[in-house]
């Protein structure tokens, strides 16, 4: 029996879009088709999937999943989200112009700044927060503004909606990268973005255990040149770990309820202690961008920063002397993480970079799990007194 996305809620898409009971026993998980290539029945007929890097079933499943969430027409998965940043921006030729947010983070960074001048594509900077920026910075030959909100690692808010006005009075094709938030939070598509980026290693995912990438779209032509793009370079998940990101974006839902209020409650505790200097949060009132945060999301996230209310020794005093926190990159797993951005998502700045894009010495970012809460507040309590002792 069909069953049709449109007529389901974002929890239930999760579990039942392009899911059907396996045909020959009826599994209700999908089986793994753990093969490189597939037989042919004759030449006449060429088959759905030939060879995986061009398509697998647990890949089409996943990419008709997470193509539902974002209320989007088409998804290409990538083997990272870094590919899928790279793919997007394969839609620039030798050049072209690219506007990409002056906060955002570190590996798109890089790539603007060390991979496509290479290619010989100009890359300039605007501020999302500021979306008339746009038009101060835009030259005749920009093609493509790319950014992110909630930022990493500020987690600043912009207005999806006003960038997306500015850059179409200019005929810019808009990417945003939707990690921090994932589509149980906020579908960028649905407010004018041509593009979404994920890294399904992150919220989609969601047990730190696959990397990888997924790029949705409304707009065929941008579709076909993405997947063409993927299908000749070959930047394409295995079937296992789209096997296992499947597992994954079944709980969606549910785990961004869970890391949304604890991430509440931790923001809450650390905005009102002494050795805590300020708090990145959106889902704080005194956030300045709470009010547009609203308007756009569902609910603040499991993201935040803080900063110290010390030196550098004792902010990295801090990050070492968490125990349920666990001292690591990344971000969106079930597990809370504690990060420093100085040496892991934007150590390809210089200190002055970082310093430059409010990014001192002395913030923290956190991944909030879904853990007990009071014991994440009580980790992160006594790592503080800790750091300052």
């Amino acid at each position: 029996m069909q069953v049709y996305s449109l007529r389901m809620r974002f929890a239930t898409k999760a579990l039942r879009v392009g899911q059907e009971l396996d045909p020959q026993y009826r599994s209700v998980i999908p089986p793994l088709y753990q093969s490189a290539t597939f037989g042919w029945e004759d030449l006449d007929h060429i088959p759905k999937f030939d060879y995986t890097r061009c398509g697998n079933p647990n890949r089409h499943m996943l990419e008709e999943v997470i193509a539902s969430l974002e209320n989007g027409k088409h998804c290409v998965l990538f083997a990272s989200g870094m590919a899928a940043i790279v793919a997007s921006l394969s839609l620039l030729q030798h050049g072209d112009h690219v506007l990409i947010a002056s906060d955002i983070y570190g590996g798109t960074f890089r790539v603007g700044e060390k991979l496509l001048p290479r290619q010989g594509i100009q890359v300039g900077e605007f501020d999302a927060h500021r979306p008339c920026s746009i038009t101060e910075a835009v030259q005749p030959n920009t093609k493509i503004v790319l950014f992110e909100t909630p930022t990493n690692p500020n987690l600043k808010v912009s207005d999806i909606a006003a960038v997306v006005k500015v850059a179409k009075e200019h005929g810019l094709i808009v990417i945003f990268d939707n990690t921090f938030a994932s589509p149980a939070l906020q579908n960028p598509l649905d407010l004018g973005c041509d593009i979404v980026v994920h890294s399904t290693t992150k919220y989609i995912s969601g047990h730190s255990d696959v990397i990888g990438g997924a790029i949705i779209t409304n707009d065929d032509e941008i579709h076909t040149a993405i997947y063409d793009w993927n299908k000749a370079v070959g930047a394409v998940p295995s079937p296992f770990d789209c096997w296992l990101t499947l597992r994954g974006v079944k709980t969606l839902g549910c785990r961004m309820k869970t890391h949304c209020t604890n991430a509440q409650a931790v923001a809450e505790f650390l905005a009102d202690h002494p050795r805590v200097k300020h708090v990145h949060y959106p889902g704080l009132a005194t956030h300045p961008d709470h009010a547009v945060a609203r308007k756009q999301m569902t609910a603040f996230g499991g993201m935040l920063a803080f900063d110290v209310d010390g030196t550098t020794a004792q902010a990295r005093k801090v990050c070492e002397s968490t125990g349920v926190f666990l001292l690591a990159e990344s971000l969106g797993g079930v597990e809370s993480l504690i990060a420093y951005p100085p040496l892991m998502s934007h150590a390809t700045m210089t200190e002055e970079q970082r310093v430059a894009k409010g990014i001192p010495p002395t913030l923290l970012r956190l991944s909030i799990g879904v853990e007990d809460v009071e014991d994440l507040i009580e980790d992160l309590d006594t790592a503080l007194k800790l750091g300052f002792a």
